[in-house]
């Protein structure tokens, strides 16, 4: 099969996140399956134009900014006469418009609505427009012959309140490499140390992190916050931890690579996610595959990778003295620390790559020429 891909971004740029990762780890493994997998993506400072990553077949062009408009230009000038069986749409934030253009069997990947959470994280003018610009899209993926993948049941549960037909939808959630996420002997700190891991955004809420972190300072002194990821938001959360008094207790790591991480989701005591809202939760499944238990916002996304009271803990969503609560909680009952990280390493295990892809190539199978 001849699979063609857009997205903003491929796994080597440094904004990466959670959507490249996901497609990264599918494609990548269905490429090795002998079918033919070509990305066109945004270029980064210092990326070459064309490249090949793990048998995917990566062309960059353009900067992020503007890259919704090669999308269609390449395909009329290019790829519409390459023969792709399917064209993936990985929709995220700024729409492609793809049903208008693309005349190949089309799959729209959503990884979850923004809504009106896009007004948190950008300024107004801009903002409306991707709130425009996302309800346009699910337009017309519900008129139009497109099929969908969501990533997780509360993503394709937003679809079907947006008016898309319940049977156009599949999920192909996100997993874990069991090979490099995993416990390993890298021991636990030895005081307090309390994790978050993804990218510094304003939607992914660490601010109530840090204000939730500050309040149990005075019941547990020695307690630490490490926060592992890089984004746009990490200049106003190191002055919220200046305000808040505590810069010398929140180290701030930036950008770290894969054995790294895995080493700091070995070490912090427990994870914490508060985000306004995900696709599905792919640090939680990570931090869980390493042993570690998390603590999350009860929002679309997070809820379906954690099971509450058994694999992790769900708190109301934007309430920061109950966070501080469970915080607390967990760093003094070593017993429930230990007994939520067993289960939630059996509930990653259910989350295998592999698995996923297969089931892609099957889905995908059916939808093409």
């Amino acid at each position: 099969m001849k699979i063609l891909i857009f997205n903003w971004q491929d796994i080597r740029n440094p904004l990466a996140g959670g959507a490249e990762v996901h497609l990264h780890e599918i494609f990548s493994r269905i490429a090795r399956m002998g079918h033919e997998v070509t990305l066109f993506c945004s270029s980064f400072r210092g990326a070459e134009a064309e490249e090949t990553i793990d048998g995917i077949r990566v062309i960059r062009r353009g900067g992020r900014h503007l890259f919704n408009f090669h999308v269609p230009i390449r395909y009329w000038r290019q790829f519409r006469r390459e023969g792709y069986d399917v064209v993936i749409d990985d929709m995220n934030k700024i729409p492609f418009f793809t049903p208008l253009f693309v005349r190949e069997p089309l799959v729209v990947l959503i990884h979850h609505l923004f809504g009106t959470v896009i007004f948190r994280e950008i300024f107004f003018p801009l903002a409306l427009y991707v709130y425009i610009a996302e309800g346009a899209a699910l337009a017309l993926c519900r008129r139009g012959r497109v099929a969908l993948f969501a990533v997780s049941p509360s993503t394709k549960a937003a679809l079907i309140e947006k008016g898309l037909a319940s049977e156009k939808i599949d999920i192909v959630p996100n997993c874990v490499d069991h090979n490099l996420y995993r416990p390993g002997d890298v021991p636990r700190s030895r005081t307090p140390l309390v994790g978050y891991f993804g990218r510094l955004k304003r939607y992914k809420s660490v601010n109530h992190l840090i204000r939730a972190f500050s309040k149990i300072c005075k019941k547990v002194p020695d307690a630490g916050l490490i926060i592992i990821g890089e984004g746009d938001d990490r200049g106003p959360l190191e002055e919220l931890a200046v305000k808040l008094d505590i810069r010398e207790k929140v180290r701030f790591t930036g950008f770290v690579d894969e054995q790294e991480k895995v080493r700091l989701l070995q070490e912090v005591w427990f994870l914490v996610n508060p985000s306004s809202v995900e696709g599905w939760g792919l640090t939680v499944i990570e931090a869980n595959a390493c042993g570690t238990a998390v603590i999350a916002s009860d929002v679309p996304g997070l809820r379906d990778a954690i099971r509450n009271g058994e694999s992790g803990i769900l708190y109301r969503y934007g309430d920061i003295d109950g966070l501080a609560e469970k915080m607390t909680a967990l760093i003094r009952d070593r017993e429930m620390r230990e007994q939520l990280g067993r289960a939630a390493r059996t509930f990653a295990g259910g989350f295998d790559w592999n698995e996923v892809a297969r089931s892609a190539i099957r889905l995908l199978g059916s939808r093409s020429k």
